[in-house]
């Protein structure tokens, strides 16, 4: 976890819930609206690949590429979920 995820989570946890969004609106929310971020917008799409990995955000159009926030990604906001609890293999 690092302060790009926790920005995508807040910036989801922000929105109506259930909304479902792209990276790309997603960035452009975040690096040039809000000004939170200073990374890519591939950085943005890399990060919410690796957040749908650990169950925080969840792809809901393939098709699409639209994500939404999960009710895990809710408690890890919330601090019932620690960062550590969150590794996966490919953390290393």
């Amino acid at each position: 976890m690092n302060e790009v995820d926790d920005a995508v989570l807040e910036f989801f946890e922000a929105q109506d819930e259930g909304v479902a969004l792209p990276p790309t609106v997603v960035w452009y929310n975040l690096h040039d609206l809000l000004e939170v971020i200073d990374k890519s917008r591939d950085t943005v799409a890399r990060r919410m690949r690796k957040l749908t990995e650990r169950e925080l955000l969840e792809k809901v159009s393939e098709e699409r590429g639209y994500y939404q926030l999960t009710h895990k990604g809710r408690r890890y906001l919330s601090g019932d979920i620690e960062p550590e609890e969150l590794r996966t293999d490919s953390d290393g």
